[in-house]
């Protein structure tokens, strides 16, 4: 490969909670590693690979300049936001005045909700969910009502279409949360299910707030459509987010982004995001952006791809021959496992505090599926190098599952 997916970081001291956060927030973060083991980070939804060069030398080559004054986003920016979603999404007809900056996707979030719902009113989300939809939904005063997804015969995450239709009418539902692809799933959603969900949407008179951020990190063999590309319907029925940060690890430099075609939304979206004068872009974010979507980003995300392919396939594999009891849907996009440790549990007398304590022990940092909303579950990061998921997986063996039975 071209760029480099197999060097072990030392992200220590480097401003990362993925490594220094273990053991600072009780029920969230894993506990640190007893001694003699070292660190593998499997929680936070980061990635420890060196990202596409293109990146630090645009910043580089920014902070160069010795002004860092008020600016605006430039023409390089919206062309390089447009040309993206064109060449990997086939997406046409977006321009410039359709895409506006976020602080992040989370922040997005709430300022489409906020423009188009009260608080105390009832926003539905599909269940496992995301815990920053959890918290940053409910902080803002709304009440979540899930719609769970469904495994069926061949262990598909599904979207169960009658209870949506079914809870938004009882409910009086008018905003909801889409997650494509979903996390902590790793669905990726087919043409017809975005449809028949936008079908489910439109009857009830829904905007759709669709988080699209980790739609660059699709696995071999499964394609990403953007929600607002199924239908003239959902093209304006849409608030959509995306974001460089997931693809190429930079959610510490915060920069996201808005695709939205109906004026109407738009503007009612911009009101809530810009009159506070919170949402203010950074200008080396912005040279980040420039930098990730250069031609060399486009490479970089290709490879990358195949590296978190092949470390899905190996970690799916492996839990179905070592690890009796463990259910696991195999993800299509992102590079998260989401465990259903229910039957290991109840075999092996064990509660999933335990098992969890016990990864953790060993250094196998991996993160409480409970706050996803999975009963008895574990949720597992696989962006390291090959090398780092199967000493994890080797530990997991010798020192977690075997042993307490």
């Amino acid at each position: 490969m071209k760029y480099d997916f197999t060097s072990i970081i030392d992200r220590r001291g480097k401003d990362a909670i993925a490594v220094d956060g273990l053991g600072k927030g009780p029920g969230f973060a894993p506990s640190a590693p007893k001694p003699g083991f070292d660190t593998i980070p499997m929680w936070v939804a980061d990635m420890n690979f060196p990202t596409v060069p293109t990146i630090p030398e645009a910043i580089i080559e920014r902070a160069k300049h010795p002004a860092y004054g008020y600016f605006d986003p430039s023409e390089e920016y919206y062309d390089s936001i447009i040309r993206w979603h064109e060449t990997r999404n086939g997406v046409t007809g977006l321009t410039a005045e359709c895409i506006g900056y976020e602080n992040g996707v989370l922040g997005g979030v709430i300022s489409a909700l906020t423009a188009f719902a009260a608080p105390g009113d009832k926003v539905l989300l599909h269940s496992p969910t995301y815990i920053g939809f959890t918290g940053s939904i409910t902080n803002n005063g709304y009440k979540i009502v899930h719609s769970p997804l469904k495994l069926d015969e061949n262990g598909i995450w599904r979207m169960d279409f009658e209870d949506m239709d079914r809870k938004l009418k009882a409910e009086k539902i008018h905003v909801a949360v889409f997650c494509s692809p979903h996390n902590p799933c790793g669905r990726v959603w087919e043409r017809w299910e975005i449809e028949k969900a936008m079908e489910v949407y439109k009857a009830n008179d829904c905007v759709v707030i669709s988080d699209e951020i980790w739609s660059d990190l699709i696995l071999e063999g499964y394609k990403h459509i953007p929600t607002q590309s199924v239908s003239e319907d959902a093209r304006n029925r849409t608030v959509a987010f995306y974001a460089p940060s997931k693809t190429f690890n930079l959610a510490g430099l915060v920069g996201s982004y808005h695709i939205i075609y109906n004026s109407y939304l738009r503007d009612r979206v911009r009101a809530k995001s810009e009159k506070p004068h919170y949402n203010s872009m950074n200008v080396l974010s912005m040279h980040a952006l420039i930098g990730a979507y250069k031609p060399e980003g486009y490479e970089w995300v290709d490879e990358l791809r195949q590296v978190l392919t092949k470390n899905i396939d190996f970690a799916c594999d492996f839990i179905e021959q070592h690890f009796k009891g463990v259910q696991v849907s195999k993800p299509q996009g992102t590079y998260m496992l989401f465990l259903d440790c229910t039957e290991w549990c109840k075999e092996n007398g064990k509660t999933i505090d335990e098992l969890e304590q016990a990864g953790w022990d060993v250094g196998v940092a991996w993160q409480d599926g409970r706050m996803f909303h999975g009963p008895c579950a574990i949720r597992m990061n696989l962006a390291l190098p090959f090398s780092r998921v199967e000493e994890a997986f080797r530990r997991l063996e010798e020192y977690v599952f075997h042993p307490m039975k």
